[in-house]
């Protein structure tokens, strides 16, 4: 399924650049797009939570530039938040910072909020890194509305739950926190958080990594 969306997008994106602007510039490009993105990362997931599942996924942490890592996040997503009006940005608290982590897995993760966050955002998504308690912090914030006060509280629980009445079922959630768990240094294992009221004054989703 992975591989027939990816030929299709291939072809989509073949097609659409011979068209004049007038006919590419449009709604629904942006609709086949995003859409088409928000597909192909959830069955990343599936494969990879299938893999985990029988010991098949493949873990490689490197060193890792930080700032690059960040401006290769929001380039794939360029046009679609182009398309909507969204301006994506990024801070890096330590110049040239770098970290251990599996930037294949890590940006699954980041690039599966950073679609969420394209659908909820009013006109910004900030993404950030730092350090704390010795372990590097990722955080994807938007101005939208923050996430539900019973998600927030209830996130251990909503991360392996389903949720009749919005249709969620965790999926992405559930990947998040089993990525970053992967994460393991001294004791310690990764994390995720939602919180609200981040930068800009929306929902903010952290992935803690040591």
């Amino acid at each position: 399924m992975k591989n027939s969306l990816g030929m299709l997008m291939q072809a989509y994106q073949q097609w659409s650049a011979d068209l004049p602007a007038d006919l590419t510039d449009n709604r629904e490009r942006g609709v086949i797009e995003y859409e088409s993105l928000r597909l192909n990362g959830m069955l990343v997931q599936m494969l990879s939570l299938y893999k985990l599942g029988v010991n098949q996924l493949p873990m490689r942490p490197a060193w890792m530039e930080v700032e690059d890592f960040l401006q290769a996040q929001l380039a794939r997503h360029n046009e679609i938040l182009g398309s909507r009006h969204i301006t994506g940005s990024y801070e890096v608290e330590e110049d040239g910072q770098l970290a251990f982590f599996d930037a294949e897995l890590v940006g699954s993760v980041v690039g599966n909020v950073i679609n969420n966050s394209i659908r909820y955002a009013r006109s910004a998504i900030h993404l950030k890194a730092w350090t704390e308690d010795e372990q590097l912090v990722l955080s994807i914030s938007d101005d939208g509305q923050g996430y539900p006060p019973s998600m927030i509280e209830d996130q251990s629980d909503y991360v392996l739950g389903i949720n009749m009445s919005t249709g969620s079922t965790g999926l992405g959630l559930y990947f998040g926190q089993r990525i970053a768990e992967l994460h393991q240094r001294n004791g310690q294992q990764g994390h995720i958080q939602l919180l609200n009221g981040g930068p800009l004054n929306g929902g903010e989703f952290r992935i803690y990594l040591p």
